[in-house]
């Protein structure tokens, strides 16, 4: 899809309701995700108030109007030291995956958090052992990977694992 197709932006308020739907899927359909309920929209307030005031990045990608997929960074862990570094996560819309909005979303996510001051950039993704989406993904957007954690997630019926990959901010970007 071609980038002037899509509109990539900060969000809003009014985008919640579209990115609560969005990962309502993937929480009900998918071990990609390890939440077992889907939050409300009231949680999704809550967290886009935390990243703003904190700096950090939650983008959507709008296509025609609608919100095709969403992006942000959120703090790696809470103690202070980890300040610099945070977890990115990349969500589209079903009918919109397969696109390149990934990687539009995944870049502008990155150019943000290289902005707001992020060093490390940590993606935590669940792996059932076949190809994914998501690893190729953020492997073409410069992440290494750089731990697995075996059987961490019960979700479904069956037990998964979860790759650790790290992108570093500081680091000349990596050509895909």
């Amino acid at each position: 899809m071609p980038s002037d197709d899509v509109l990539v932006r900060a969000a809003t308020a009014d985008d919640l309701v579209a990115v609560a739907d969005i990962y309502a899927h993937y929480v009900t359909t998918t071990v990609i995700t390890f939440d077992e309920q889907p939050p409300p929209v009231s949680a999704w307030r809550q967290r886009l108030a935390d990243f703003t005031a904190r700096g950090l990045p939650f983008l959507v990608a709008e296509v025609d109007g609608q919100v095709a997929g969403y992006t942000y960074a959120s703090p790696w862990r809470p103690k202070t030291a980890y300040r610099y570094s945070v977890e990115d996560t990349i969500y589209l819309a079903p009918q919109w995956t397969g696109r390149g909005l990934g990687r539009l979303l995944g870049d502008a996510l990155l150019a943000e958090c290289a902005r707001a001051g992020v060093r490390q950039v940590i993606a935590v993704i669940a792996d059932t052992g076949s190809h994914h989406a998501t690893l190729a993904l953020h492997r073409a957007l410069g992440f290494t990977e750089v731990g697995r954690l075996r059987g961490v997630g019960h979700k479904h019926g069956r037990w998964v694992d979860t790759l650790l990959l790290q992108r570093d901010l500081t680091a000349t970007p990596a050509t895909s």
